[in-house]
């Protein structure tokens, strides 16, 4: 079964441009191949934050203030 696609134009800087290019020969991969790899890989940072986040979700939450006291009374400042 064939993947379907989406076209779309991406506007790179020229030196970013250019190093696409000779990584996509150097590894006999396409340009587009690199450019979805790099966005799954972003996409999935994201997803990985996100679920952090909603796992803390309940803690407490510590004020800037409160938090300076706290790494004074231990002596860490």
């Amino acid at each position: 079964m064939a993947t379907m696609t989406k076209r779309s134009t991406i506007y790179f800087d020229p030196e970013l441009h250019q190093a696409l290019r000779i990584k996509s020969a150097e590894i006999s991969r396409s340009v587009s191949d690199l450019v979805n790899d790099a966005v799954r890989e972003l996409l999935s940072e994201d997803a990985e934050d996100l679920a952090a986040f909603a796992d803390r979700a309940n803690e407490p939450l510590v004020s800037y203030a409160d938090m300076l006291k706290g790494l004074k009374e231990n002596g860490k400042i």
